[in-house]
């Protein structure tokens, strides 16, 4: 669906209200990525209260701006994946493993239950880091981390 044949705005209750080019409502929408690591600004889904997808978008980026914010701003507060800037000590170079870890919202600790749980997505150098609480922890690019950091991951890939 062109970007241009619906309108996206917030109710008073602060849900997403998706109106068609014919004029259909819907309210509580919520936007889903098709492809939300490979591929996280293109393919987006816009789906019902119901489940249905009542929009497409083939790109984030040629949206006009004030859509792509609301867009964004929902899709923020919907997936939680923290990026890690800085790993500052592992409890031990096997499995489980305590991690204190520096990312784009503050210091933290997790434990790494197994090696598989760091996952290498694309050629890129990008990694998903599963927590033994369930939480994806993102590093865009392992290769660009300090020094320190590359050297205590490299001893789990």
């Amino acid at each position: 669906m062109p970007p241009a044949s619906f309108q996206l705005e917030r109710d008073s209750f602060g849900r997403l209200v998706l109106t068609t080019a014919e004029g259909q409502r819907h309210e509580g929408v919520t936007p889903v990525r098709a492809f939300p690591l490979g591929a996280p600004d293109e393919g987006v889904s816009m789906v019902s209260a119901e489940g249905r997808e009542v929009a497409w978008i083939d790109r984030l980026a040629e949206l006009p701006a004030p859509l792509r914010a609301l867009i964004d701003d929902e899709l923020a507060h919907r997936e939680f994946a923290p990026q890690i800037q800085r790993i500052r000590a592992v409890s031990t170079f096997s499995t489980p493993s305590l991690w204190d870890v520096d990312t784009d919202r503050g210091p933290t600790r997790f434990e790494l239950k197994g090696e598989e749980d760091i996952r290498r997505v694309g050629t890129d150098g990008r990694l998903m880091i599963a927590s033994g609480h369930g939480i994806f922890f993102n590093v865009p690019n392992w290769r660009t981390l300090d020094r320190g950091s590359r050297r205590l991951l490299e001893r789990f890939l």
